[in-house]
């Protein structure tokens, strides 16, 4: 067995592999994982699917993940930390699209890429990457920044179009684009009062609570609670923002108004779970 460690926002490499090593469960990085050639498995959790060239998965760091090599494969992984989070590498809202993936991406089995053209796009965009890494030409880092951002932004987009949470392929477009809505303004309160939504959607409040859910088996506010707890979850886990960072970042009144949310729902204060998952990570190491 070995570990792997990132020292930096991000990292990539390519690796040509008849056997995968056996890698112990980080808990330190995301991967996004590409396969330029050949073919396996790819076991993640408690799903299984078959890769082929031209798929990419992310495996985060909860992730139980095992891939059992078929014929000899030429991989590309794309590692990136909570650093890439806590610096301007991206626009707030980008970011927030990344913070995305990293909530949702994990659940869902199989290839992430599920549009054509995007996944048209992907492959040169790596290839990019590598020769630019080879040949370290005038402006190749920029570049290659450029190129890591653009290849985030492009799962992102398959990820909120294709796979928005709760929502299954046969659901009406209307309530996929309600959840888009949600996720899209969940750091603007006002204008996820039910009120405003049914204004958005040109429902009446009612209306807009019955179809709602009828369609995602829970109520708006206890699937944007649920969200908005998702969101507070991962800044405790993956970043060090302080608390009254994120009181202000996702519109509380203030640290008790989001101590009396969060421990209501995990049944401790964020400062509380914060201590627990270093000391379990503690523990582990």
């Amino acid at each position: 067995m070995r570990t792997q460690q990132l020292y930096g926002p991000y990292a990539f490499q390519v690796e040509t592999l008849d056997e995968m090593p056996v890698l112990m469960p980080n808990k330190h990085f995301f991967e996004l994982v590409y396969i330029l050639s050949g073919t396996g498995r790819h076991c993640i959790n408690q799903h299984t699917f078959d890769y082929g060239a031209n798929h990419m998965f992310l495996i985060t760091p909860q992730d139980r993940s095992r891939i059992d090599i078929a014929s000899t494969t030429t991989f590309f992984f794309l590692r990136f930390s909570n650093i890439y989070l806590k610096t301007n590498a991206l626009a707030t809202e980008n970011i927030r699209r990344l913070e995305f993936i990293l909530q949702n991406a994990n659940h869902k089995p199989g290839c992430i890429l599920k549009n054509l053209a995007d996944k048209q796009l992907i492959r040169p965009m790596i290839e990019g990457i590598i020769r630019e890494s080879v040949n370290q030409d005038l402006y190749d880092r920029e570049i290659i920044h450029q190129l890591v951002n653009s290849i985030i932004l492009l799962v992102a987009r398959n990820i909120a179009k294709y796979l928005p949470e709760k929502v299954d392929a046969n659901s009406e477009e209307k309530i996929q684009d309600i959840i888009g809505y949600i996720q899209q303004h969940i750091y603007e309160p006002e204008a996820l009062r039910t009120a405003a939504i049914a204004q958005h959607f040109g429902m009446s409040e009612n209306y807009l609570g019955k179809y709602f859910r009828k369609h995602c088996n829970e109520t708006l506010q206890s699937y944007t609670a649920n969200y908005k707890l998702t969101l507070i979850e991962h800044r405790l886990r993956h970043s060090d923002r302080r608390i009254n960072e994120i009181v202000h970042e996702l519109g509380f009144n203030d640290e008790s108004h989001l101590n009396k949310f969060f421990k209501q729902r995990k049944g401790v204060s964020p400062r509380q779970y914060r201590l627990e998952l270093q000391n379990a990570a503690g523990h582990e190491s």
